[in-house]
Formats: C-alpha cells, structure tokens, sequence
C-alpha cells in the first residue's frame, strides 16, 4: 500500500500545474473548437481527444523522468533522427509532392517531428559539457549540428518543420551566449533580401522566373503573401478566405457554430492549419486575444521553468523548447492573419494531428521535469 501511495505521490509531484492548469485550459478549447470544425462529433473529433490523451500520457512519462537522464539521451537520441531522415530520402514515403514518412511495417513515422526534440536536447547537451563562454569552435560545431537536419528535412521538402527545427537549434545557441557580432550581418542580409524580393516582385514573381533555390510552390507562397488577389481562385485562395473568415468575426464574433465561412466550407484545412481562423470567426477579436493571452502564458511559464533550471544545460533545452512553441504560434496566427506565408505550421493544443500533439506534450513534460525534479541530497 505504501508502494502506491508514494507512485501515486509521485506522479503527483512531478506535474508543474501552473503549467498543467494552462495546458487543461487549451485542450478545452481545442476540443471545442474542433468540435465547431468538423460540425459535431465525427471521427476526427474522437481521433483528437485520443491524440490529446496519448500525448498527456508522454507528458507524464517525460515529467517522471529525471532531466539528467533526458540529457544522456541526447547523442544516441540526435543520431538516431540523423540515420531515420536520410533513410527517408533512400526508402521513403512519397505523399502530396512530399518524401517525409518511413514506413516501419506496424506504423508510419515522420522523422523530423522528432527532431524537435532531439535537436534542441544534443545542443543543450553540447553546451552543457562544455559550460563556460562561448568559443568559435563552438559555435562551428553547434552549426554544423544545426545544418545537417534542417536541410535533410528541407529536401523533402517540408518547410513548415524546417523553420521550427531551425528555430528549436538557433534559440540554445543564442542562449548559450553567441555573440551580437555574428547576429548582426545575419539581419542586415535578411532584411536586404526581404526589402529587394518586395521591390522586385513583379519580375520575381514571372511565371517562369526560377527562383532556383526553391520549389515552385514556395515561391508561389511567398509570391501569394505579397499580393494574395493575383490569384484569388488558386494561390491565393488559403489566405483570402482566411483574412474573410477572421474579418467576418468582428469584435464578438458570429457565435458557436454560427461560422459562416467555416460551415459553408470556404475556410481551406480549417482542421489544421487555418483552425484559427474558426476560432476567430465564431469569437471574434476579444476570443482571439483571450487565446493568444493563453499561450503568452504558456511561453512565459516555460521561461520561468528555464530561468529556474538548477543547471545549464537545462536551463539551456527549456529555453528552447519554449521559443518552439512560441514559433509554432507566430508562424501559424502569421499565416492564417496573411503577415506571413502558408508553410503548414500547425496551431499548438487546438489544430487537428497527433504527430505535432505528441511532440508538444513530450516538450511540455520535458519542461515540468526540469521545474520539479531536483536531485535528492546526500544522507549525512
């Protein structure tokens, strides 16, 4: 009996419920957003709370799991995503365009949902054993570990994921202290592009400009985000009806279930990627920043969690799997509001999916691990 009370106290224990709290809080809301969605409580539905309650179970596994031992895993844990995202590229699965997914035989994966996870957790684990200021060589070998599955998933191609790996990497290496000197001509070159792609984009955009370094649809993306209305009925289309639905809500919005761009089948994957934009329609602007409030806690939480990690490394993955959901948000309310182009980022707890919820709750049970656990002091 005292065996089960202490497991029971435990798993009890080890639940950050700040966190939880605001977790519950999404996950309802997801779930009644999804039930709007799909128009009742079809199979999707019934497919998403399963989703959610896999992923509360990897959360609860992950939050057990003392964080000294989720850095061991972070070698053996990176190499193995490296070997499963170039078997994709040789044995892969072909889908929509698309050469993401290896079959295993009982299950299909998508390898680089899983380097979400192990890419931010092999640079933590980098920097952790290498504690102190930042060297050169560091920040070499930290890139070359931050290149190799960003642009093994790239060639996919998958967009979407490549922007939130690159981001998951890029926020340990600037938390581990890179220098303002190496960030500066990165931004200046970035922003010369940006500024020299708007003022050019007649030319850019031609039919039969190739813009090499991308696939066509890319350029169409980011050709649709510069001016969604030259092509209203194809390119465009996501984005229109997006902005319509997200601009019929007003203030208050239309009501639950009283969507009309989502029941009358305008808003494009309303499941999925563009699940804001119901949400937006039937709550209007004062639902929208209730829930963007929401997740401004979430990502303030799990930098509290960081700022009081007891060591560097985990202070360094906490910080970083924050920043991802923070860029799963921003890429997402930024592609359904038409400020950035459509790449297939999915909205955090409510869009349709349970690779993106499995990764997610694996995250946020990494975070509650480190916020709770703390080694047990030496006896005498």
């Amino acid at each position: 009996m005292k065996i089960i009370f202490r497991m029971v106290f435990r798993s009890l224990t080890s639940i950050d419920w700040p966190l939880m709290l605001i977790l519950l809080l999404l996950c309802a809301v997801g779930m009644l957003v999804m039930h709007s969605a799909v128009g009742g409580t079809d199979a999707r539905f019934a497919d998403q709370a399963r989703n959610f309650y896999v992923a509360f179970i990897a959360m609860w596994i992950m939050a057990m799991t003392p964080p000294q031992w989720i850095l061991k895993l972070a070698v053996p844990f990176y190499v193995l995503g490296i070997i499963l995202l170039l078997a994709v590229m040789f044995v892969g699965e072909t889908s929509k365009g698309a050469t993401r997914w290896l079959n295993l035989g009982i299950t299909r994966i998508q390898p680089s949902e899983m380097m979400k996870i192990a890419l931010p957790l092999m640079l933590a684990w980098y920097f952790h054993t290498r504690e102190g200021p930042m060297k050169f060589l560091d920040l070499c070998v930290s890139t070359v570990l931050l290149l190799i599955p960003f642009l093994l998933i790239v060639k996919q191609p998958d967009l979407g994921t490549a922007i939130l790996v690159f981001g998951a990497g890029f926020f340990v290496i600037y938390f581990a202290g890179i220098s303002f000197k190496f960030l500066i001509p990165v931004m200046l070159i970035g922003a010369i592009g940006l500024g020299a792609i708007y003022a050019n984009q007649e030319t850019l955009c031609a039919d039969k400009f190739d813009w090499v370094v991308l696939h066509d649809y890319q350029k169409n993306r980011i050709c649709t985000l510069l001016d969604p209305s030259t092509d209203p009925l194809g390119k465009g289309f996501h984005t229109i009806q997006s902005m319509i639905a997200i601009g019929a809500g007003g203030v208050y919005g239309k009501g639950y279930m009283n969507g009309t761009q989502t029941h009358l089948d305008f808003i494009p994957e309303r499941t999925t990627d563009f699940i804001f934009a119901v949400f937006a329609e039937e709550f209007g602007l004062y639902g929208g920043v209730t829930l963007l409030v929401l997740y401004l806690l979430l990502i303030f939480r799990g930098l509290v969690i960081a700022v009081g990690a007891p060591n560097y490394g985990e202070r360094l993955l906490a910080g970083a799997l924050t920043m991802v959901l923070f860029i799963y948000v921003f890429v997402n309310v930024g592609m359904v509001t038409g400020i950035l182009p459509v790449v297939g980022v999915p909205l955090p707890l409510l869009s349709y999916g349970g690779t993106a919820l499995l990764t997610i709750g694996i995250a946020c049970g990494i975070l509650m691990s480190i916020s709770k656990y703390r080694p047990p002091h030496p006896s005498g």
